[in-house]
């Protein structure tokens, strides 16, 4: 076990596009320019095949309230709850160990 290793969070945001995306490309890559800037940021990654998962890594649960709140990331949860998004599911976990295969 890796002793030197310090839990963090897991933001999951799992969601479901409508048709209209109309702008969604450019947020999209704007929100994750400026999450890359704010304090407790980690790293991100996502996948899509019909559902899409993003999964924002973060230091701790204030990082994440300051990101959720952060003026500009405001105005795009709201674009995507009238535009972009037909149905988004959000979920905070908490990472307590971690492990990984690469060749």
């Amino acid at each position: 076990m890796n002793r030197d290793f310090e839990p963090y969070y897991a933001v999951v945001f799992t969601s479901t596009k409508t048709e209209n995306l109309d702008g969604y490309a450019e947020m999209a890559t704007a929100m994750e320019a400026l999450a890359k800037q704010q304090a407790g940021f980690l790293g991100m990654e996502s996948a899509r095949n019909g559902i899409g998962i993003t999964v924002s890594y973060w230091k701790d649960l204030d990082a994440i309230r300051k990101w959720k709140t952060q003026t500009e990331h405001l105005v795009a949860q709201k674009s995507g709850r009238n535009h972009w998004y037909s149905w988004y599911k959000v979920r905070i976990c908490k990472v307590e160990r971690e492990y990984e295969f690469s060749i």
